[in-house]
């Protein structure tokens, strides 16, 4: 049993198939990026080298950094993630979860920002701190919109909190073919691309004004380990909407096709949002998801709880 649980956690659904397949996906949205930009884009392997390689440098520390906290940022958002990656494909793959997993979900995602304000502030760089800062309201931004589209798949399976439960409660079909359910996953849809930091809300790291922001300062395999992480959301947040809305995953026959389609679906408009929109100023961001996506969602709980 525990050699099982092992193999869910570091091979299959957890940290090795979530990394492969995040830094493959990182490879896809760097190779339609750059078409986007009439550009050839890296080769198929491109990602894979630069964590490589990032592993074999040195970390570097400035004067003012303090050391134990800076460190064990990376380190505590990796393993968050690699347990988030873990939860998340047992309910996918095997139809397994635990009594309120939806709850210790939202709390968990919500980890990586705050490990990300921790690191930044702990460098002793202005620009890092700087970009913590944007994080923190980034993160005051999209959360509450994020928590009120994960309460319509509650209310439309019955009030059940296990994400097991939720994909057993669309048996029948999917969420995302009724009006609230829409709803929640076009919110949801933004507020994971908030949550990933990428264009137009990649306002901490904004390259051309911070340099990286909160990561401005790190280096060698505690760098490697951010990397690991952001490309690893590309493979949990969209799976999480795919319980949340689509049903979850049906691997048996023309399913495995249904599913992989699911995905794709998902990753490409996270693709092309990132590629026709420019960064937002932070104030805008604000704006858009507390006058906007939150009241929206609300909406969609309103419609929910009506049976819409």
């Amino acid at each position: 049993m525990i050699g099982k649980q092992i193999l869910y956690l570091l091979v299959f659904p957890g940290l090795l198939f979530t990394c492969v397949l995040g830094l493959l996906i990182g490879w896809l949205d760097r190779k339609v990026s750059a078409s986007f930009q009439f550009r050839v884009g890296p080769p198929i392997f491109q990602n894979f080298n630069d964590i490589f390689k990032l592993l074999g440098k040195e970390v570097i520390l400035i004067k003012d950094t303090n050391i134990t906290v800076f460190a064990l940022a990376p380190i505590a958002a990796f393993s968050v993630m690699v347990f988030l990656s873990m939860s998340i494909g047992l309910v996918l793959f095997y139809g397994l979860g635990f009594g309120g997993d939806i709850i210790v979900m939202m709390y968990l995602f919500m980890f990586f920002s705050v490990a990300i304000i921790i690191g930044g502030s702990a460098s002793g760089n202005v620009l890092s701190s700087l970009g913590a800062g944007r994080e923190i309201k980034l993160l005051l931004a999209d959360e509450l919109a994020f928590i009120l589209i994960c309460l319509i798949p509650i209310i439309k399976s019955g009030y059940l909190l296990g994400l097991n439960e939720i994909v057993i409660a669309q048996s029948d079909g999917a969420f995302i073919g009724s009006i609230s359910g829409f709803i929640g996953f076009l919110v949801g849809l933004l507020c994971i691309q908030a949550k990933m930091t990428l264009p137009p809300f990649h306002i901490p790291e904004a390259e051309t004004e911070l340099a990286e922001g909160p990561l401005m300062e790190y280096s060698g395999p505690l760098l490697a380990l951010w990397k690991i992480c952001q490309h690893m959301m590309w493979v949990i947040f969209p799976f999480f909407l795919i319980i949340l809305f689509f049903g979850g995953f049906n691997l048996v026959g023309i399913g495995i096709l249904w599913a992989i389609l699911k995905y794709v679906l998902i990753i490409v408009l996270m693709i092309i949002i990132k590629n026709t929109n420019p960064r937002i100023q932070i104030d805008t961001a604000l704006k858009f998801f507390w006058r906007y996506a939150s009241p929206l969602a609300l909406i969609g709980i309103i419609l929910a709880v009506l049976g819409v």
